[in-house]
């Protein structure tokens, strides 16, 4: 029997952020029943007033519906025994999974565990990266772990809570400092009364093979507004000044995009992605694409990574968009030059991606990129 894959999505932040606070608020809305809750230690979050029983070692049947699974091992072994309960009938069905990291932890390595695995990929599919964020300490949290910029590096969205705590100059800094580091995720208002647990958790592209994804949603806004998005760094290049302070502790992060109009060598575009994910995988924070392939180009082939671990690749069906069929690629980077990743684009595909005067030639020579070796 198929089972179509189940969409997770990652809550995470650093401590006191607000995690807990945020997620016993979205399991008040319905449209969290038939959901699973899996949380890194029991104390994490305070659900002892919705719990009706235990339904196995681990597994926790909430009085809305879901179910909160303890991890006491390996993330993979968890989501392996909740879909090996649920195909069983041991467990109920489920609709959604949401996963609460703990505050000091680097989201990477759980965003590895949904696709990295064969089997866990064959079940769940990633739908989202929320990660919530203090008003009052966010930067000085900024400013002192590296895991709280990784966090906000990756997010699809990001949730700001206590900004009646802080200073209206602060909360106006924090948010500049955040969409300095993750320009194309939303930054929403944690102090908001009202939730929809849909609208905060899905974030886009979660199963290519049945669903017709948003993608300007899901690879962010300015990966579809190319002419916006290098008009803003031509500005910030000429009046940089102005935000250096705000992000001088977070220059190693870079988030870009790559437009191209003309359909890709499946073979051309496998080489680059191996190239980049085996040389330079832990560089790699995310990357997310749709490509168009010239062995069929009606339908587009979808990418997503995270670091060295990548989703299986899948074609859809068609295009979301039949008008706009151009290969979009969006990069968030730590210590990897936007221009070597385009160079090494350009390499593979035989283009060059930007007007530059070293960048001569390269449907002549391939494989000469600029400080690349092989």
């Amino acid at each position: 029997m198929a089972f179509e894959r189940i969409p997770v999505s990652i809550l995470t932040g650093f401590l006191g952020a607000g995690k807990s606070t945020l997620l016993n608020r979205l399991l008040k809305d319905p449209e969290m029943a038939d959901a699973a809750i899996i949380i890194n230690e029991f104390g994490d979050v305070s659900i002892d007033h919705l719990l009706v029983e235990r339904s196995g070692d681990g597994i926790i049947e909430l009085a809305e519906g879901c179910l909160c699974c303890t991890v006491r091992g390996e993330l993979v072994d968890t989501l392996a025994e909740l879909m090996d309960g649920i195909q069983t009938g041991r467990l109920k069905p489920i609709k959604r999974v949401v996963i609460e990291t703990t505050g000091l932890a680097d989201p990477a390595p759980v965003m590895q565990s949904i696709m990295g695995n064969p089997v866990i990929a064959q079940n769940f599919m990633l739908n989202g990266v929320i990660t919530v964020m203090d008003a009052v300490h966010g930067a000085s949290t900024l400013d002192h772990h590296e895991e709280a910029i990784k966090q906000v590096a990756v997010a699809d969205r990001l949730v700001l809570t206590k900004r009646k705590l802080a200073a209206p100059d602060a909360v106006a800094l924090l948010n500049e400092r955040l969409k300095g580091l993750n320009p194309r995720a939303d930054i929403e208002d944690g102090d908001q009364e009202m939730w929809s647990a849909t609208a905060l958790l899905d974030n886009g592209l979660y199963d290519a093979t049945r669903k017709t994804p948003d993608v300007g949603r899901w690879l962010g806004q300015e990966a579809t507004d190319h002419e916006h998005h290098h008009g803003r760094e031509h500005h910030e290049h000429h009046h940089g000044h102005h935000h250096h302070d705000v992000n001088r502790h977070n220059a190693s992060i870079r988030s870009f995009s790559i437009l191209h109009d003309r359909p890709i060598d499946p073979m051309a575009i496998e080489m680059f992605v191996d190239l980049l994910r085996s040389a330079h995988g832990e560089k790699l924070l995310r990357m997310k694409a749709i490509v168009a392939l010239s062995d069929n180009t009606e339908r587009p082939l979808v990418l997503h990574g995270v670091q060295s671990i990548f989703h299986p690749p899948q074609r859809l069906h068609g295009w979301p968009d039949p008008e706009d069929r151009r290969t979009r690629m969006v990069l968030i980077t730590k210590d990897l030059s936007e221009d070597f990743v385009k160079d090494l684009f350009a390499a593979f595909t035989g283009t060059a991606t930007i007007d530059r005067p070293d960048r001569q030639a390269m449907t002549d020579n391939p494989l000469a990129v600029p400080g690349l070796t092989f």
